[in-house]
This record gives structure tokens, C-alpha cells and sequence, in this order.
């Protein structure tokens, strides 16, 4: 079988961010890729289990170098995909199962990879997994296991991975592999951009790409400052575990570089700079814009500062307006509060006058009463004054001597007229 495996067609599967996808490129792709390169050297020639391999490029990978190679992982699905894409029913298997009860016999295994399972299982599980991939190594076996580095990849950023059940610390995950595979050969990986310079292999090799004889890495900056540069904090861990300190194979390696075959990194470096240099232009030609608008701002300012000015005093003409109306409403109700009185004034002043008319108007009729009773006392005065003055005639009649001598026999001839 070749050593390498080409990349797949794009899977139809869309990619959520719970399982890698092959077709998908990038950071991502250089990570997932990169740890199954990095593991082969430990997979020539063994038997090797590929646990919670997805869509199974990692244990093809694998299988191209091994003696054998079998894919297991939980999503039935998944791994019917894996089996009509790169299983050949010899080297390169795959089986649907859990990683925490694997169907399989002891001792069946020279190498175990479990590259970003670890932490997709709740904290009791998590032992329960490595203690099945310690029964399925032989003694000798040796397992290699990533998981990213909480510190970095949740805490730091601020970011919660919605599949990511419990992620872990370098302490957290040092003491969950010291009780199966106490010997440990730590790694860090983290995508980076370096300048790198290299040796080119001598003509006839037949390795095209050694490792390094040695290694030098340095750090500095626009001044003439150089100092060696401290090895990083990696995202995520890669142990090489065992059992016991001799089952751990030698280093091969300090470092280990990868790249995919398009270089889609340095293309998308190269893009981001292109756009660099189109977005500077758009940022000199927006801040010349923004220069004049800055001019048609302060012209703006200016207009709106002299239209506040106006509408203060129109503010204060209308204050003094309305203070003036205030005025005349108070003359207003004055006025009408006088008219009012006055009103009521001449009212009752209309009521007494009608009063007085009506109190006239009783005299005027007493008077005519009164006028009419002395009328007919006049008349009756006038015949009681001829009454008297006839008493007075018949007694100064009387009072003469023919009255005196006649009287007696007047009363008689009215006696005898009875």
C-alpha cells in the first residue's frame, strides 16, 4: 500500500464542529492531519487501534505504515462511511462501538491512538476509556492520546465547546494517565507562524523528509535584540504513554512540521496580506474621506451652533410672550372679575329700583285712595259745614222771638203728622 493517503472528495456531511471533516481545510485540517502524521512513526509495522476515529482518514493514515489498522467509533453511521471509503478488509478495518466497552480481546494491540476523545466523555468515563485501552495493549503497548489544553483552548479565549464534556488541565490529564501508563513523553501543539530554514536532503536519500539533526529556534524583534525562544504552551497536549519507561520509544523528533500539499495556510497568509494591503488602501482613502467629512462636520456644528443661538432667542421671545399673555390674562380676569361685580352691582342696584317703583307705585295708589277719601270728606264737610250752617240758622232762628213763639207749635204739627 502507498505511505501516504491523498485527500478525500469533500463529504457531504456538514461539518458542526463535533467531528473533523476531511474536506474541510485550514487551521483545522493542519491540527487533525498533523497528529495522525506525527503518530505513524509509532504505527510502522503495529498493531494499532484508532479509537473515536470519525470519519476514518486518520486510520487509513495509520494503516498505510501499520501492520493493521482498525477504526472504531460510537456513530454507526459514521463508520459505514469510514468502511466504503478506506477499509480494505485486511489492513484497514472499522467497527461501531464505544470506547469505554470495547468488544475486543486483551493484549490485541501494539499502539492505541485516541486523538481528541478524551474530553467528549463525562469525568466517570474518562477512566473507564483508558483503563479498556489498557487491556487491549499488550504490556509493551504504547498509547498515544491529545486533549486541548483547557487553559488555553476554553480559558483563555473565553469559549465554551458545546460537545466538549469535560476538558482538561496538564495536571488533570498527568494524573488520569499516571494509573495505567505512569511513563509519559509530553508534546504541545499549536498553530504558529514561524520562518524556518532547513537542510536540504543529501541527493539520493532515500527519506524525503528527514527529521532534523538538530534544532535551533530563536525570537526577536525590530531591534537588535535575538534571544531563544521558550518552547510554547501548546493548545493541546500529545502524550506518548506506556506502561513502563522502557516500553516508551526514543524520541524520533524535538519538533515536527506539517503542511498540506496546496500550502492552503501560506496561500490564506499571503491572501490575508493582499487584503491587508487593499483594506490599507481603503483605510488611507476612508480616512481622507473621513478628513472631509471631518471639514463638513465642523461646518455642520457650526450651522447647528448658530441655529441653537436662534432658537434661544426664539425660546426667550416666546418666554416673553408667554408672559405677556400670562399678563393679559391676568388684566382679562381683572376686567372680568370688575364687570362681574359690577354686574351684581347693578343688579341688586335694578332690583332695588324696581322695588323702590313698586313701593311708589303703592303710594301713588294710597295717594289716589287717599285723594278720593278727602274728595268725599270735602263733600261731606261741605254738607255737614250747610247742615251746621242751617243748625246754625234754625238756632239763631230759635234764638229770636218768632222763633221762640213758633217753635212749640211747629213740633206739634210733626207730632200730628205722625
Amino acid at each position: 500500500m502507498s505511505a501516504s493517503v491523498s485527500a478525500p472528495t469533500p463529504s457531504a456531511a456538514a461539518f458542526t464542529g463535533e467531528r473533523f471533516l476531511p474536506s474541510c481545510g485550514g487551521e483545522i485540517a493542519y491540527e487533525h492531519w498533523h497528529r495522525y502524521a506525527f503518530a505513524r512513526r509509532f504505527a510502522r509495522d503495529k498493531r494499532v487501534l484508532d479509537a473515536a476515529c470519525g470519519e476514518g482518514y486518520g486510520t487509513a493514515l495509520l494503516g498505510a505504515v501499520a501492520a493493521s489498522a482498525l477504526g472504531i467509533d460510537i456513530d454507526l453511521a459514521t463508520i459505514d462511511k469510514a468502511r466504503a471509503r478506506y477499509a480494505d478488509g485486511t489492513r484497514v478495518r472499522f467497527l461501531a462501538t464505544s470506547c469505554t466497552g470495547l468488544p475486543l480481546p486483551s493484549a490485541a494491540f501494539d499502539v492505541v491512538v485516541s486523538f481528541e476523545t478524551i474530553e467528549h466523555l463525562d469525568a466517570e468515563d474518562q477512566p473507564d476509556m483508558l483503563a479498556e485501552f489498557a487491556r487491549v495493549l499488550v504490556p509493551e503497548g504504547i498509547l498515544i492520546i491529545s486533549s486541548p489544553n483547557k487553559r488555553l483552548y476554553s480559558d483563555a479565549r473565553g469559549y465554551a465547546n458545546p460537545y466538549h464534556l469535560r476538558e482538561l488541565y496538564r495536571a488533570d490529564l498527568a494524573r488520569l494517565l499516571g494509573r495505567r501508563f505512569p511513563a509519559q513523553h509530553w508534546y504541545h501543539q499549536r498553530m504558529a507562524c514561524w520562518s524556518g530554514i532547513w537542510s536540504e536532503p543529501a541527493e539520493g536519500a532515500a527519506d524525503a523528509a528527514p527529521t532534523a539533526r538538530g534544532l535551533e529556534a530563536w525570537s526577536g524583534d525590530a531591534t537588535d535584540r535575538i534571544e531563544p525562544y521558550a518552547t510554547p504552551e501548546g493548545m493541546y497536549f500529545i502524550v506518548v504513554a506506556a506502561a513502563a519507561a522502557a516500553a516508551l520509544p526514543a524520541e524520533h523528533a524535538s519538533v515536527s512540521l506539517f503542511t498540506d500539499a496546496d500550502e492552503s495556510e501560506m496561500k490564506r497568509a499571503e491572501a490575508n496580506a493582499r487584503e491587508v494591503l487593499r483594506l490599507n488602501v481603503l483605510l488611507q482613502e476612508g480616512a481622507d474621506g473621513l478628513a472631509r467629512q471631518g471639514e463638513h462636520i465642523k461646518h455642520l456644528e457650526a450651522l447647528v451652533a448658530e441655529r441653537e443661538r436662534l432658537v434661544e432667542e426664539r425660546d426667550a421671545a416666546v418666554t416673553r410672550h408667554t408672559q405677556h399673555v400670562l399678563h393679559l390674562e391676568k388684566l382679562v380676569a381683572e376686567r372680568e372679575r370688575i364687570i362681574g361685580e359690577r354686574d351684581g352691582q347693578l343688579e341688586t342696584a335694578n332690583a332695588a329700583l324696581a322695588e323702590r317703583d313698586a313701593e311708589l307705585a303703592r303710594r301713588a295708589e294710597t295717594i289716589a285712595s287717599l285723594g278720593k277719601r278727602a274728595a268725599m270728606l270735602e263733600s261731606e264737610q261741605a254738607r255737614l259745614d250747610a247742615a251746621l250752617a242751617a243748625q246754625e240758622r234754625a238756632v239763631a232762628y230759635l234764638e229770636s222771638f218768632r222763633g221762640w213763639i213758633r217753635w212749640p207749635w211747629r213740633r206739634l204739627r210733626q207730632w200730628l203728622a205722625r
